[in-house]
C-alpha cells in the first residue's frame, strides 16, 4: 500500500489524490493545509487523512508532494528540514522552483520536479517531470504511475520544463481564449450565447478526439475539412493573413521567458 502525503490541498493536490484513490482505493493519503476548514471538507468528501502539521505529513508518508504556491516554498522548507529521511521521495509541483534550489534546502533528499496542468481536474492532465540527482529509476516509475492515473506524463530534462510550463501548463488558458473568441463570433452573427457555447465547445472536444483516436495529424484534419474555394478555406486564409500562427508562437515564447525568469 502506497503512503502518499500532500503539503497543500489545492485543486492540483486534491485532483491527484482523487486519481490515486481511483487507481488504488487502499492507498493511504495524508494532507496538510493552513486552511483547516478546507482540509476538513476534503477529509469528509474523500478517503484522506487530515494532518495537523506539515511535519506530520513527512513522518507519515513515503512520497511527499510539495503542492503549495511557489512563494510559500521557503517557509515550508524551513519547517520540514528537521524531519528528513533518506527513505522519503519529495515531488514538487511548485512552478518555477528548481531542483537545485530544493536540493540545497533538503540536503541529499530524493527529489522529482513536476509541471502538471489544470486538466488534472478531469483526468486529462498533460505533465512533464524531471529527476533530481538522488532520485532513482524506481522513483521515476512511481511518480509516472501517479501522474498517468490523472492523464499523460513525460520524463524530461529539467531545462525543458519551462516549455512544458508554457505549452501544457498555460495551454488550457490559450484554448479557452480561442473558444471564447469563437463563441463571441457566433453570438455576433446571431446565435444565442448558449447555442454558440454548445457548438464551439463540442467542436473543440470533437477535434481533440479525432486527432487522438484516429491518430490524425493536424494538417491531415485541416485538409479533410477545408475544401478548395469553400467556407473553411476562407476562414483559414483569414487566420493566415492575421498571422495567428505567429501570435500563438509568441504567446508560448513569452510564457517560456517568464518561466525562466521565475526560475531564477
Amino acid at each position: 500500500m502506497q503512503k502518499i502525503g500532500f503539503i497543500g490541498s489545492g485543486n492540483m493536490a486534491s485532483s491527484l489524490a482523487k486519481a490515486i484513490l481511483n487507481e488504488e482505493p487502499e492507498a493511504f493519503i495524508i494532507m496538510s493545509d493552513k486552511d483547516s476548514v478546507k482540509l476538513r471538507k476534503l477529509e469528509n468528501s474523500m478517503q484522506i487523512h487530515a494532518a495537523k502539521s506539515n511535519p506530520e505529513v513527512i513522518n507519515s508518508a513515503e512520497i511527499i508532494f510539495l503542492a503549495v504556491k511557489p512563494q510559500d516554498i521557503p517557509l515550508v522548507m524551513d519547517e520540514i528540514k528537521f524531519n528528513l529521511s533518506r527513505q522519503k521521495l519529495f515531488v514538487s509541483i511548485a512552478a518555477g522552483i528548481t531542483i537545485s534550489y530544493l536540493e540545497s534546502k533538503l540536503q541529499k533528499q530524493r527529489i522529482i520536479r513536476v509541471m502538471p496542468n489544470i486538466a488534472c481536474l478531469v483526468g486529462e492532465m498533460a505533465a512533464g517531470f524531471s529527476l533530481g540527482k538522488y532520485a532513482t529509476r524506481q522513483d521515476a516509475d512511481a511518480v509516472r504511475q501517479i501522474l498517468d492515473s490523472a492523464g499523460k506524463s513525460l520524463q524530461l530534462d529539467e531545462k525543458l520544463l519551462d516549455i512544458v510550463t508554457a505549452l501544457s501548463g498555460g495551454g488550457p488558458a490559450y484554448f479557452a481564449f480561442i473558444v471564447e473568441s469563437m463563441i463571441k463570433a457566433g453570438v455576433s452573427n446571431g446565435l444565442s450565447r448558449e447555442q454558440a457555447e454548445i457548438l464551439a465547445i463540442h467542436t473543440m472536444l470533437g477535434t481533440a478526439r479525432l486527432i487522438i483516436e484516429k491518430r490524425m495529424h493536424p494538417e491531415q484534419l485541416i485538409g479533410m475539412v477545408a475544401s478548395k474555394g469553400g467556407t473553411t478555406e476562407a476562414g483559414l486564409n483569414s487566420l493566415r493573413g492575421d498571422r495567428i500562427d505567429r501570435a500563438i508562437s509568441n504567446a508560448v515564447n513569452s510564457a517560456v521567458k517568464r518561466s525562466r525568469e521565475l526560475g531564477r
